[in-house]
């Protein structure tokens, strides 16, 4: 292992020194107030509290660290991300580093950030085509429009949670195709949508190219955008999605520095339609894909294994396509890749695609896991906080 690498750590460990995702989090018999929490590093099945580190090592960036949310840290800017993350890297690493660690089990974690506005993309051409034959079987799969831009819609940042929160299924408007008018009930057909999640750091108030990318994103996360399908089919035509997703998207605790995933990188699918400049990236200095590894399961069994590395379109064209019109962007913005799916029966990342359509969907009470990991340098292993959640009745 590389020299650096935390003592206490087991060989392969995908919460390693080449990861180091930060998450806020309450200590271990401190009560549970916002004054209390606290900025912190996993490693392993341990939490680093990153200011007490900072404080005890004499780190400019003490201040920073010593924050109930990631926010102020994101919003510094990308030379402070390297330089805070080379201090914590050695502060693992140093003789008596176990003083200033929680076990993973011992503390409460909380929203890593505070969410400025949620975006939420359509970029896998497999889960795209999918979903078009099952919404629109008589109709191309891929509207005139995919293949030339990244869609998307804008969420509510306000049903954001982490990872671990309980999600209440959702009421609202149902029509089944034979059905003469609308009902009003729970919906009967509740899914999950396995996706990867970017971190706005720094701000702008002009379009981001494609080649900034890396100025503004923070960080990576694990995302389940919680989808009430028959919800949607009713209400998505003509606007798209709204009641049938707002009510909750699950986020990890953990939120993984961009620069963790450099061995990661891979180049995007061919493109089958030449772009507009502003979103070509044929040129690009850098692969625009990274090549995360997804597993989601339900109750416990391992259902899909969705291929980050396959989505048609990137991060950065996401960013830059969000941004083009002179959109600003805020510390804390969220989007989302939508859901990931890849060409095989097993990679799929939504129950919709799972049964083609057909169900079933999620019971009461039915707990959902999303997992992941990134190939890092000299093999390790880089991985992405997991996202849980439970579902519960819905409310009278």
């Amino acid at each position: 292992m590389p020299e650096h690498n935390p003592r206490h750590l087991s060989e392969g460990d995908p919460f390693g020194a080449h990861t180091l995702p930060y998450g806020v989090f309450t200590p271990p018999g401190a009560p549970e107030d916002p004054a209390n929490r606290r900025i912190g590093v996993r490693l392993g099945g341990r939490v680093l509290d990153a200011a007490a580190a900072a404080a005890a090592h004499g780190s400019p960036h003490a201040a920073l660290l010593a924050q109930p949310v990631l926010n102020p840290l994101m919003a510094a800017g990308r030379s402070v991300w390297q330089a805070v993350r080379a201090e914590v890297r050695a502060w693992a690493a140093a003789p008596g580093s176990e003083a200033h660690c929680h076990p993973l089990e011992a503390v409460t974690l909380h929203l890593p950030f505070e969410v400025a506005d949620y975006v939420d993309f359509y970029a896998s051409e497999h889960h795209a085509t999918n979903v078009g034959r099952i919404f629109r079987p008589d109709s191309e799969p891929l509207t005139p429009n995919w293949k030339h831009l990244p869609i998307g819609y804008h969420g509510r940042a306000g049903t954001v949670v982490v990872s671990g929160t309980d999600v209440v299924r959702p009421k609202g408007q149902l029509k089944a195709p034979g059905d003469a008018a609308p009902s009003f009930g729970p919906s009967r057909r509740l899914d999950i949508e396995a996706e990867v999640g970017f971190v706005v750091g720094t701000p702008s108030d002009r379009p981001v190219t494609q080649g900034d990318f890396r100025e503004h994103v923070f960080g990576v996360c694990l995302v389940n955008d919680w989808s009430a399908r028959d919800i949607q089919a009713w209400e998505y035509v003509p606007l798209g999605p709204f009641l049938g997703k707002s009510f909750a998207t699950s986020v990890s605790a953990w939120i993984t520095p961009l620069e963790a995933f450099d061995a990661a990188r891979t180049a995007p699918p061919e493109r089958t339609y030449p772009l507009l400049p502003y979103l070509d990236d044929s040129g690009a200095a850098e692969p625009g894909g990274i090549d995360l590894r997804i597993e989601v399961s339900v109750n416990g069994g391992t259902v899909s294994r969705p291929p980050f590395a396959s989505m048609y379109w990137t991060a950065a064209q996401q960013l830059a396509h969000m941004t083009v019109n002179g959109a600003t962007l805020r510390t804390g913005d969220l989007f989302a890749s939508g859901t990931v799916s890849g060409p095989e029966p097993d990679q799929l990342g939504c129950l919709l695609e799972l049964t083609a359509g057909k169900g079933p969907y999620l019971a009461d009470g039915d707990e959902v896991t999303l997992t992941a990991w990134a190939p890092g340098p000299d093999g390790a292993r880089i991985g992405l906080g997991e996202v849980t959640g439970r579902v519960l009745p819905a409310r009278d």
